[in-house]
């Protein structure tokens, strides 16, 4: 078992080596003591007996190598080594190999060589004993953290040696017992330099234990020596248990193995021995970059079974082993309420944004721990809890989340599932971590309402669209009324009347409908603009106004027949405005080159070169003291929809040409935005 320990150890070292000359050392010291256990393992077997003489000569050369590594050690600490030192341990090692030398060749001239050996391992031992003192003494406090476990490696491996050579020396012979476990024995104490490696890679290989490895193989060498110890107990069941003896042994080892797999499958029991190792074997408490990577994925995983909130609670709480939370967020009313919560209850409490305790989570960046306001002794003072809070069953900390200068919110956790010290390297970690969720909190935030507005908007503006259709229809409305009272007796007038009415109620409709569905009434489909105008018109005449028509021919557009409708329309509105109903108005239509035109014309009052640049395009710019300004914006929006454009040509007092350029149908660019 030596010989296979110091092997695997060995080619372990020689793969992790990092080219420094004290980790080559290390791995030689280790390679020397695998080839002396095997070499003693293999004379025990009935070997050759010239292996006797290798595994001592390997022995001589063990101890040099573990000389050197701590003269190197020595050596990089200090910046200078003492020469005594130095050559005590080169005269220790040629001492022992001319004792091996006189009893390989059997001289006996300056005494018993046997016994001469025997005290030359013993002077070894005590040397590498006072080597290991003189490290630990020239290390600084700050440094022997690291290099403890080493040191104390060594010095079992010394005073182990000590007691076996003094033994030895004593008596005139070795111990054979003890010959038999010395391999073992030093094999032991080979984890702590790994240990060492661990904490001080500039001195040694790069020896990097997780703490996921030291954790699972904790457990798992737990896990064996457990079963050991129940077998063995089995064992003892069967052999003086008579006639139940193989019975109660089936029960015992049933009942451990069910134990044990309690114990595994445990929370409490797999996080105090976390905390257990992260106390005893590692400096920090957290490995942070996993702990980092796991964060960021559990926020970043939000979008599965758990929402944003329930995965921010969860992720704060496995980073303490809490196994949940509440989750408290600001609303606009100015209060924290619960909005997100992982097993614990729904609850009720409030907290103002502008309260003592959210100023003091905020101030304070402040993780409150509600323990140390329950009569720990020497715990810091604690701010006013409110009285919700204080009633919660459970509750453990209070985690601020902050982004930039603002409280977003916080988190409650609930109590750990293992006795849990929160100290300065715990708080610290929860401070950070804050503000990586507050972060991804308030940008949630801020984008539901960037959101919320865009809707508005988008609704405000088609608020806008059918308010300016509906002033167009009261227009209309208004006008029939008064040639009412001078054709009310005509019955041609009392059927356009009728119609227009009709016309003027169904558009209504058309415009509730829209508004509340947000989207267009109808489909494109294609459309007979020659058609759209001749409508326009009858309804004109049926109003009083003058409106021409010429139509050089009939191309047809995919369009919405209201929209295109109410577009042509705003303009001949805006046309028959401008003359004050006494000019002339002209609606063209004709085809030219894969696109149909039509073509508005007035002689009325015209419009200046920079408004028709500057604003005449822009909502709610107008010239009429009654506009609103969104109906040439609505125009040309819809005809870039379409895949087409809108030309203006205009001075004042030479009237406006309003041209409108529609692809033809097969070539239009639609798509129903509403």
């Amino acid at each position: 078992m030596g010989a296979v320990l110091h092997l695997f150890f060995t080619l372990y070292l020689l793969r992790v080596w990092r080219g420094t000359a004290n980790g080559l050392l290390i791995a030689t010291a280790v390679g020397f003591g695998a080839g002396m256990a095997g070499c003693d393992w293999a004379v025990v077997a009935q070997g050759p007996s010239w292996l006797s003489q290798l595994a001592v000569v390997l022995d001589v050369a063990r101890m040099g190598a573990w000389f050197a590594f701590l003269l190197g050690l020595l050596l990089s600490i200090s910046g200078a080594l003492p020469r005594q030192l130095l050559w005590t341990s080169v005269a220790v090692v040629g001492f022992e190999l001319t004792a091996v030398s006189l009893v390989g060749f059997e001289l006996s001239w300056i005494g018993d060589p046997a016994r001469l050996a025997i005290l030359a391992f013993l002077m070894g031992a005590v040397w590498l004993l006072v080597l290991t003192e003189q490290l630990f003494r020239a290390l600084p406090p700050a440094g022997r953290w690291a290099v403890k476990p080493a040191t104390l490696g060594l010095a079992a491996m010394g005073l182990f040696d000590l007691y076996y050579f003094a033994d030895g020396f004593l008596f005139g012979r070795l111990d054979g017992d003890a010959w038999a476990v010395r391999h073992l024995a030093h094999a032991l104490v080979l984890p702590l330099f790994a240990l060492s490696g661990a904490r001080s890679p500039d001195w040694t290989p790069r020896l990097s234990m997780s703490r996921q490895l030291v954790f699972h193989t904790s457990a798992l060498a737990a896990s064996g020596l457990y079963l050991l110890l129940i077998s063995g107990a089995g064992y003892y069941v069967r052999y003086f248990g008579g006639e139940w003896g193989r019975a109660l042994q089936i029960a015992l080892l049933f009942g451990g193995i069910l134990l044990l797999s309690v114990v595994l499958f445990s929370a409490s029991q797999r996080a105090k021995m976390k905390v257990l190792l992260s106390k005893h074997l590692f400096p920090y408490r957290y490995d942070y970059r996993v702990e980092w990577l796991k964060f960021t994925r559990a926020l970043a995983g939000s979008q599965g079974t758990q929402g944003l909130g329930e995965s921010v609670v969860q992720a704060l709480a496995d980073l303490v082993e809490s196994p949940g939370g509440g989750l408290w967020l600001g609303g606009s009313d100015g209060f924290f309420r619960q909005s997100a919560r992982l097993n614990m209850p729904a609850l009720e409490g409030v907290e103002e944004a502008d309260g003592v305790f959210a100023r003091f989570l905020l101030d304070r960046e402040w993780v409150v721990n509600l323990e140390d306001g329950r009569g720990r002794p020497g715990a810091p003072v604690q701010p006013e809890l409110p009285g919700w809070l204080s009633a919660v069953d459970g509750a453990w900390l209070v985690v601020p989340l902050i982004s930039g200068e603002t409280l977003v919110g916080f988190v409650l956790l609930l109590s750990p599932r293992t006795p849990f010290e929160v100290d300065w390297e715990v708080l610290d970690l929860l401070k950070t971590a804050q503000r990586q969720a507050a972060s991804y909190l308030a940008r949630t935030i801020a984008a539901e309402a960037l959101l919320e507005a865009r809707k508005f908007e988008a609704f405000n503006r088609m608020s806008a669209f059918v308010v300016h259709d509906l002033k167009n229809l009261v227009a209309q409305l208004s006008l029939l009324l008064k040639n009412a009272e001078r054709h009310k007796h005509n019955p041609a007038f009392q059927e356009d009347m009728f119609e227009t009415v009709a016309h003027v109620e169904a558009k209504m409709r058309e415009l509730m409908t829209q508004l509340q569905e947000k989207r267009s009434i109808n489909p494109p489909q294609t459309v007979d603009l020659g058609a759209v105008l001749e409508r326009i018109q009858a309804r004109r005449r049926a109003l009083g106004q003058r409106v021409e028509v010429d139509l050089g021919s009939r191309p047809a557009v995919v369009a919405h027949p209201e929209k295109v409708e109410r577009v042509v329309g705003h303009l001949v509105q805006n046309a028959l405005e401008a003359t004050s109903g006494r000019g002339k108005v002209v609606a063209h239509l004709d085809s030219s080159d894969g696109q149909v035109l039509l073509k508005v014309e007035d002689d009325g009052c015209g419009m200046t070169q920079e408004f028709i640049a500057e604003r005449l395009f822009k909502p709610f710019e107008s010239t009429k003291g009654q506009g609103m300004g969104i109906g040439m914006y609505e125009v040309q929006q819809y005809l870039h929809e379409l895949g087409g454009r809108v030309t203006v040509d205009s001075a004042p007092g030479h009237g406006t040409r309003v041209e409108l350029w529609f692809p033809l149908a097969g070539r239009a660019r639609v798509g129903d935005k509403g």
